[in-house]
């Protein structure tokens, strides 16, 4: 089932907001020098428009953890390489000389973005898990919402023989359908001798 355009942007929005945010708080608390502000816009876009293309259908959970795990370890080279060419230029002007920085991930490091981004990544299948069903069970009450977030209408389905129309029952009724307990002497059955 594919998403529409509106829901590809929500949860494209999502996933570029938690991995921008957690890597640039991850480099901020490693290294003690956060982001610029332009950097963390520009992986927010670059995240986003990767999210949108890949959001087109529900995403397991290896799926979510592989695109946070490639995700997270983008942003950290990128905003490595932007804070210590920031911080070069400023030692530069400050010392007159250059400070070459080493981009090596100490262990500590990467099994610190691992386990983030496995947290993450559990949060957000969870997230999206609740945002398929949300909307499963809403185009089951208004057919009309499913054109809203799929890319194509759905067609209307056809009524069977013999039985009411889904919309007959009032929708509280269906929702409590289940957790309704009959007791009480069984219903006659009806035969003729």
């Amino acid at each position: 089932m594919s998403a529409s355009p509106a829901v590809r942007s929500l949860r494209a929005a999502v996933f570029a907001a938690v991995c921008v945010l957690l890597a640039a708080a991850g480099h901020g608390l490693g290294t003690g020098d956060v982001p610029p502000l332009w950097a963390d816009g520009a992986g927010f876009l670059a995240v986003f428009a990767t999210g949108w293309l890949l959001g087109g259908r529900e995403r397991s959970l290896p799926g979510i953890g592989a695109a946070m795990l490639a995700t997270q370890a983008g942003l950290h080279v990128a905003f490595s390489r932007i804070t210590t060419a920031g911080s070069a230029m400023h030692m530069a002007h400050m010392h007159g000389h250059a400070v070459a920085h080493t981009d090596a991930m100490t262990a500590h490091a990467v099994a610190a973005h691992v386990l983030a981004a496995l947290v993450a990544s559990w949060w957000l299948r969870r997230g999206e898990a609740a945002l398929w069903s949300l909307l499963r069970r809403a185009a089951a009450f208004l057919p009309g919402l499913a054109a809203w977030w799929r890319d194509r209408p759905a067609p209307l389905p056809l009524p069977a023989a013999g039985r009411a129309p889904v919309f007959a029952v009032p929708p509280r009724t269906l929702l409590l359908r289940h957790a309704v307990s009959r007791r009480g002497p069984p219903t006659r059955i009806p035969y003729a001798i």
